[in-house]
């Protein structure tokens, strides 16, 4: 798998990461262990997970003790989750942070992220500070935001992290121009969330409700040629390598419960960057189409 630097952290990160929010409920330890240890033998070497993701973050922490030299472990954090206070209170999230320590059966984690917090609340400065303590008392050795829109952007314009985390897809591109180029000057790490996104287009139909309908409304409009057919592994194919082939990118991170979807996608990542004919249809079917409310899915 290919390697690439992570912004000015000094890791070399593997461009397929695992994303742990769908192990955070209704999965076993057994099928989980299988599925991180196949991750991990697939050549993935970025896990990322969050406070609130069910048992994801105590799972990780069982499974893959034994092999914490094999990869970075990244975490966020800022929601409450179980912990007595509201979201974004300092002495909750140093609380949380503790606990995701203790969860994940590690000293320290490689990068901890602000788990989609407001611009306001960065301003008003506590939520930094307590990322920064944990910095300096060794808790993580990097810090980072997680989010979209203008208050990702308020996040790199601090120059205060290293990491930004942020959605990006062939349905939500506005990182691209946003903030990816602003994250780019600072030499920040870039990891990119929802990357496939969500396969919506293998629903024929969805309620407004559904995690990604947003998604599947806007790729009904868009009309990708690619995502007609049936051919499924095909369109993951180009969605996926959309994704990575953009400027800024270093991983991308997938979840599934799957184990033999890891060498899968594997495979496919290892056939390099979307050829760029390809990549600027895409690009240009969005700015084409995209209303000025599509903005970045938080």
């Amino acid at each position: 798998m290919e390697l690439r630097e992570y912004g000015n952290t000094g890791m070399k990160v593997s461009t397929l990461g695992f994303g742990g929010s769908e192990i955070g409920s209704n999965v076993s330890k057994q099928n989980v262990e299988t599925l991180l240890n196949t991750a991990l033998d697939a050549g993935l070497n970025v896990i990322d997970t969050a406070e609130c993701y069910g048992d994801s973050e105590e799972l990780i922490g069982d499974v893959l003790t034994h092999r914490r030299d094999d990869y970075y472990l990244f975490t966020k954090c800022g929601h409450a989750a179980g912990v007595d206070g509201p979201d974004w209170d300092a002495k909750v999230l140093e609380q949380t942070i503790d606990r995701s320590l203790r969860r994940l059966k590690t000293e320290y984690v490689d990068v901890i992220h602000l788990h989609s917090c407001s611009e306001e609340v960065l301003r008003q400065g506590a939520v930094i500070e307590v990322l920064q303590r944990a910095k300096e008392a060794g808790k993580t050795r990097f810090i980072g935001y997680s989010g979209d829109t203008t208050d990702a952007l308020y996040a790199i314009e601090t120059g205060v992290f290293d990491s930004l985390e942020t959605s990006l897809n062939i349905a939500d591109q506005e990182a691209i121009d946003l903030t990816l180029p602003e994250a780019r000057k600072r030499n920040m790490g870039v990891i990119a969330k929802r990357p496939i996104a969500n396969a919506a287009w293998t629903f024929d139909t969805l309620p407004e409700d559904a995690y990604p309908f947003v998604y599947w409304r806007r790729l009904q409009e868009l009309g990708y040629g690619f995502l007609a057919g049936n051919d499924v592994q095909a369109a993951v194919e180009t969605a996926l390598r959309f994704t990575l082939s953009t400027k800024g990118v270093d991983t991308a991170i997938v979840g599934t419960t799957k184990p033999n979807r890891w060498q899968q996608n594997a495979d496919l990542v290892a056939k390099g960057a979307l050829p760029q004919e390809l990549y600027d249809e895409i690009r240009t079917r969005w700015k084409e189409v995209a209303g000025a409310d599509w903005t970045g899915r938080t």
